[in-house]
C-alpha cells in the first residue's frame, strides 16, 4: 500500500479523535498525585494513548506525567515529540474553543493548531506507516507531552526516570522547512533596595508586562516642587507625558511592543521612561541605579553597553530586552529577557552582565536558562527532513534558526519541524485558533513520509 493513500484513508477517524481531543479542557489545572498537570490535561494524555490503543500500539502512561505509544522493533530509536496541553481560550472567540467545530474546511477549538492537531496527525500518520508494511530498522516512539505550554516539566521528568532518547526526530510545534537552531534564552532577575532624600523622589515605577514582552507603556510617580512640575507639563510630547498629582508629577512613556525575540522591533517604554527620569535632579542612590539602567541598556536591543553584543552567520545577534520594571520609593525590582546566538553559550554573555548588575549595587533574585539548540544542516536528520519537505511540496528548502524556542529544546537530538506552511497565517494562543483539513492531512502525510525515511 502506497504511504499517502495509507494516510488519507484515516482521515475520517483522524478528524474525529481530533475533534474529541479539542472537546477535552487540557489547559493546566491544580496539581495532585493523580493529576500532576490537572484532570483536564490526564483526561486528554487518557484520550491520546486510548486512541493510540485502539488502532493497536502499544503505550506507557509515565506516571501521569506524559505518555508514549510505539512501533516497530530495533536498538535505536527516532521520535516524534507533540503536546496535548494549551493555553487558556481567552476571550473574543467567535466559536466554542473547546468545539472542536469543523466549518469552511477547518477545524476549529483551542489546541487544533498548537498542537493536538499536529499530534493527532502524527498518531495517525504511525498507523498509516504501519499499514504500509514497508520495513524499518529503528523504532518509532511518539511522545504525548503534557506540559509544554507552561515549562516542559514533563520532558524534564522523562528524562530523570530513565526516558529513552531518540537518536534523531522532531516536533511538529514549529515551522516548516526546518527550525535547525533556537537561540539560547536567559530570563533572569534583578533587585535594588536605595534610600532618597531631598526634594525629587520616585514614589512608584512600574513597566512591563512579561519579560518576553518590549513594553508598550511605563509609568512613575515622582515627588518634587510645584516649579519643577509646572515645567515638566510643558515638555509632553508623544512619548513622554507629564501629568500634575498632589505630590509632584506621575511621567508616562509610551513606547511599541514587540515580541521580545526580537525587540529591535519595538520601542521600549521602560527605556524611554529612564531617560526621562534621568533628567531630574534625583537624590545620589536613586540616580545611580536609574542612569545605571538608562546607561547600560535604554533602548538599546543588542546588550552592547553591558559588554554582550555578540552575533554569528547562523542566527543573528544577541538581543536584549528589559521586560518588567517594578519600583516603590526605596526598592527596584526588574526582568530582563536575553537570547545569545546559537554558537555561543551561557558562559559567554550571563556572567559579565550579572557582573555589570553587581557593580551597580544590583542582586540576582532569580533566573531560567533554556541553552541554545543547533543541529547543522548537513546532518543526517536536518537533510532528510529537508528532503521530506521539498518532495511533498516542492519548495525550497531552507532551515532557519529562530530567537524563541520550541518544544524541540526539550529532548536532545530533536528539530522542529512544521506545521506552520511559509506564509501561513500564526493562529496558536489566538482567538478562533483552527487548522485547515486540507493542511492537516498535508502535515500528516509529511509526518509519516518523514517517520519511515528516519527510521528505515
Amino acid at each position: 500500500m502506497e504511504l499517502q493513500e495509507a494516510v488519507k484513508g484515516y482521515e475520517e477517524q483522524l478528524l474525529k479523535s481530533l475533534q474529541e481531543s479539542i472537546r477535552i479542557r487540557s489547559v493546566q489545572g491544580e496539581a495532585s498525585e493523580q493529576y500532576p498537570y490537572g484532570k483536564g490535561v490526564q483526561d486528554c494524555l487518557d484520550h491520546a494513548l486510548k486512541t493510540a490503543e485502539a488502532l493497536g500500539f502499544a503505550t506507557i502512561d509515565l506516571d501521569h506525567q506524559m505518555g508514549w505509544c510505539e512501533y516497530g522493533e530495533g536498538e535505536e530509536m527516532v521520535a516524534v515529540l507533540g503536546h496535548l496541553d494549551v493555553v487558556p481560550e481567552g476571550d473574543g472567540w467567535s466559536f466554542d474553543p473547546f468545539g472542536g467545530e469543523i466549518r469552511d474546511g477547518k477545524v476549529f477549538g483551542r489546541g487544533a493548531m498548537d498542537d493536538k492537531g499536529p499530534t493527532i496527525a502524527a498518531l495517525y500518520a504511525l498507523a498509516a506507516l504501519r499499514d504500509s508494511g514497508f520495513p524499518i530498522r529503528r523504532r518509532i516512539r511518539l511522545l504525548f507531552g503534557t506540559n509544554e505550554e507552561t515549562g516542559s516539566n514533563d520532558m524534564k521528568y522523562y528524562r530523570s526516570h530513565g526516558g529513552e532518547i531518540p537518536v534523531m526526530g522532531f516536533t511538529p510545534d514549529g515551522e516548516y522547512p526546518v527550525i535547525n537552531g533556537e537561540k539560547g534564552l536567559i530570563n533572569v532577575n534583578f533587585s535594588r533596595n536605595y534610600t532618597q532624600d531631598g526634594d525629587v523622589r520616585i514614589l512608584e515605577i512600574h513597566g512591563g508586562s512579561a519579560p518576553n514582552v518590549v513594553p508598550a507603556e511605563a509609568k512613575a510617580k515622582v515627588v518634587c516642587p510645584a516649579e519643577l512640575a509646572a515645567s515638566l507639563l510643558k515638555k509632553s510630547d508623544d512619548r513622554i507625558q507629564y501629568e500634575k498629582t498632589e505630590e509632584g508629577v506621575q511621567i508616562t512613556a509610551a513606547g511599541l511592543s514587540a515580541h521580545g525575540a526580537t525587540p529591535e522591533l519595538g520601542v521600549n517604554a521602560i527605556g524611554l521612561l529612564l531617560e526621562a527620569l534621568c533628567e531630574l535632579p534625583l537624590s545620589e542612590e536613586a540616580d545611580r541605579w536609574v542612569r545605571f539602567l538608562e546607561e547600560k541598556i535604554g533602548l538599546e536591543t543588542k546588550g552592547t553597553s553591558l559588554g554582550i553584543e555578540m552575533a554569528d552567520e547562523i542566527s543573528g545577534n544577541l538581543s536584549l530586552n528589559l521586560g518588567t520594571l517594578e519600583g516603590d520609593d526605596h526598592s527596584a525590582a526588574l526582568e530582563i529577557n536575553y537570547r545569545y546566538p546559537v554558537t555561543k553559550s551561557y558562559e559567554d554573555c550571563a556572567q559579565i552582565l550579572e557582573q555589570a548588575f553587581a557593580d551597580a549595587g544590583f542582586t540576582k533574585t532569580g533566573e531560567r536558562h533554556k541553552k541554545s539548540l543547533y543541529v547543522p544542516e548537513e546532518s543526517e536528520l536536518v537533510q532528510t527532513l529537508l528532503g521530506v519537505y521539498a518532495d511533498h511540496t516542492g519548495l525550497e528548502p531552507i532551515p532557519k534558526s529562530i530567537g524563541g524556542g520550541t518544544y524541540a529544546k526539550a529532548i536532545p537530538n530533536i528539530v522542529a519541524f512544521g506545521p506552520i506552511f511559509p506564509g501561513d497565517e500564526v493562529r496558536e494562543h489566538k482567538p478562533d485558533e483552527f487548522i485547515e483539513v486540507e493542511k492537516l492531512m498535508k502535515n500528516a502525510q509529511i509526518i509519516a513520509e518523514a517517520m519511515y525515511r528516519l527510521a528505515k
